[in-house]
């Protein structure tokens, strides 16, 4: 499926180079020069206790586009006339997310505080064809009650849900120094609590109807996995780094509870087509974390942090125009520069 030019084998080891305070040694482990991504296999790390051994792969923005249209559609039919939860539906990310799935034949329920952009694009679904339908619902995903009365309406109405999207999100512009109580409360409630919520209620309802093959996607951000400069957004990156920690502790809760239910982190520019690609993988396949980042010659991309492990492999003046990261089942797939 994905292009593959050199693997190699990576190794912790007291004589190798410091990179982001850890240390490899390498071994060549194999070649291929079937296109034009690096491949690297690793060993866990002390943290990744249980996970398979890693694989890294990097793709160009169109290659992913490409793989994501073409065989995302195949494994969409059995979603056909099921029902998908998509927040923060009224525009951006949600309104793509929830039109794409519409387009697919699934039936939504859109929810925001106000509805009126969502009963628009519900008609224009409509017009237009589409076999799914979109339901509006209106619901401030600041108050509890106002969810769990979403649930229980979604319950009586159309019997529960298959697939929960967390999409909705907050920012305010409240620093840690000087910003207000209100402000980190508001973007806490939304971004996490609310989140956390839906999951909960959405897990419960498939597991009371016997749905063993839903699926949990959360929308993230980049902000969920390295910490910007702007004093601004340092509140709202810790939102964001804890919906990357929910989801992640979502997998391990569902693997320990033996559910086949499946959890989904994405941060890739195309939301929607990344929703559908990761919804149309075959039952056994999970897919826990998709994500596309800036080229590493923008003086703005961070060179330590997260980014510090990465192995060098070749010249950022070389890179694609994006780096497509997933991590399938105990596979993770993480991204490393395009080998010269």
């Amino acid at each position: 499926m994905w292009p593959i030019a050199e693997e190699r084998r990576v190794e912790q080891g007291a004589e190798a180079g410091q990179s982001g305070g850890r240390s490899w040694r390498t071994s060549d482990a194999g070649r291929s020069t079937a296109g034009a991504a690096g491949v690297t296999r690793e060993r866990p790390g002390p943290y990744d206790l249980g996970r398979s051994p890693a694989v890294q792969v990097l793709c160009s923005q169109s290659e992913v586009r490409g793989r994501l249209g073409t065989l995302a559609r195949a494994g969409m039919e059995r979603w056909r006339d099921r029902l998908a939860l998509v927040t923060g539906a009224s525009g951006g990310i949600g309104a793509a997310v929830a039109r794409a799935l519409v387009q697919q034949g699934l039936k939504v329920v859109g929810c925001a505080r106000t509805v009126g952009n969502i009963e628009e694009l519900a008609a224009e679904c409509k017009s237009a064809g589409y076999p799914g339908t979109l339901i509006p619902y209106r619901c401030d995903l600041s108050n509890e009650e106002d969810i769990l009365s979403m649930f229980s309406a979604v319950r009586s109405q159309h019997s529960g849900v298959d697939i929960c999207i967390n999409n909705a999100g907050l920012a305010r512009p409240d620093t840690l120094l000087s910003g207000s109580t209100r402000g980190w409360k508001e973007m806490f409630n939304v971004n996490v609590l609310a989140l956390s919520i839906c999951t909960r209620e959405a897990y419960q309802s498939m597991r009371e109807r016997k749905v063993d093959d839903g699926h949990i996607i959360n929308i993230n951000s980049m902000s969920g996995h390295r910490v910007p400069p702007p004093a601004e957004t340092h509140f709202y990156s810790a939102t964001k780094y804890a919906v990357t920690a929910l989801t992640e502790g979502l997998r391990q809760e569902l693997r320990e509870a033996q559910s086949h239910i499946r959890a989904t982190c994405l941060k890739p520019e195309d939301v929607a087509e990344a929703v559908i690609y990761v919804l149309s993988t075959p039952p056994h396949v999970q897919v826990s974390l998709a994500l596309a980042v800036c080229p590493l010659e923008d003086p703005s991309q961070p060179r330590g942090g997260e980014w510090g492990g990465l192995k060098r492999v070749g010249r950022a003046s070389r890179l694609p125009q994006a780096l497509c990261l997933l991590q399938i089942g105990d596979i993770q797939m993480r991204p490393t520069e395009q080998v010269t």
